[in-house]
């Protein structure tokens, strides 16, 4: 697992801003569900990593111990509380828990957070397309984790697995990565054994579009570089084009054109910022006919060109 700059930031998924209705007698257009990288940042020029780990407190005290509802397009969060009391919301279910305990957010499920401000917890937030590689794809154990879980209390093995993992994080020393595979490993696991009920049952539509969606971005995960097209891959689901595209803009808000777009964008500034490849060979790489219409596509996207973006990556900005 590739952890150069603990800091994880992998959907490039935007908060939107409201929008005022045109006229005062018109009704109010509903507001987008935020979908943000990590809660309250914004887009860095630099690359995602696959895993961030950081205390409850870090992160709360900076939003008035209150993380406001929202949800994001591509990342797995668990949270692990050892002490203290939170307020959670699960997409239209509501908890109050006292530690020790763990929540289990897969991805696209709506949450916010309030805390008391003694809470002594952690929060991990990994790649949710690392899932398969750590638990396998299509077992029971991956069923598991996809389901909204709230596990109170926690047992100890879920406790001391956390532990172990926070400081495999910590730790800089030799095989960092391979310890922290095992160790999100092994939380993995004592998150889905704890059995514990799903939190709520999602009504059938949401769940349905939750699992179209996630579905189309196994998908296009899978064929990135052959950049196929919309219609090919809602058949390979099941649905129309245009129900790919209604379900896009509900769980993600986003078009899926621009779901398929921002995959690709992620992949070309990965390529440009850890690789030497020329920007003709990233171009070919990812299924563009000439260096050019790529450059033109890139920096619509960017507002850089390809071999700017670079430079400005290379110099951290």
């Amino acid at each position: 697992m590739d952890n150069r700059h603990q800091d994880l930031d992998i959907s490039n998924i935007m908060p939107r801003a409201d929008r005022t209705p045109d006229a005062p007698a018109a009704p109010p257009r509903p507001v987008p569900m935020p979908a943000y990288t990590l809660y309250g940042e914004a887009q860095p020029s630099g690359l995602p990593d696959l895993l961030h780990l950081e205390t409850i407190a870090q992160r709360s005290r900076l939003h008035e111990w209150e993380i406001r509802p929202h949800r994001h397009a591509s990342l797995f969060q668990i949270l692990v509380i050892a002490r203290g009391v939170v307020q959670a919301r699960l997409d239209s279910a509501q908890h109050r828990l006292q530690g020790p305990c763990a929540i289990g957010v897969p991805a696209m499920v709506v949450h916010g957070f309030r805390f008391e401000p003694d809470v002594d917890g952690m929060v991990i937030t990994l790649a949710e397309r690392q899932l398969p590689a750590l638990v396998g794809a299509g077992t029971a154990w991956r069923g598991a984790l996809d389901a909204l879980r709230v596990t109170a209390p926690a047992p100890p093995a879920l406790l001391r697995a956390a532990q172990a993992l926070r400081a495999d994080y910590r730790h800089m020393g030799a095989w960092r990565a391979a310890a922290l595979d095992t160790g999100l490993r092994r939380l993995l696991l004592e998150l889905a054994r704890a059995g514990a009920a799903p939190a709520a049952a999602a009504d059938a539509p949401a769940a349905r579009a939750r699992q179209h969606v996630q579905r189309f971005q196994a998908l296009v995960e899978a064929r990135l570089r052959q950049q196929p097209g919309l219609a090919e891959l809602a058949t390979q689901i099941g649905i129309t084009p245009t129900q790919l595209n209604r379900v896009c803009h509900r769980v993600l808000g986003h078009s899926a054109l621009g779901v398929l777009h921002g995959r690709l964008l992620l992949e070309a500034q990965r390529e440009l910022g850890y690789t030497a490849m020329s920007v003709k060979q990233v171009a070919i790489g990812l299924g563009f006919a000439d260096a050019g219409y790529f450059t033109r596509w890139f920096q619509r996207h960017t507002g850089l060109t390809p071999t700017a973006w670079r430079s400005a990556s290379a110099r951290g900005q």
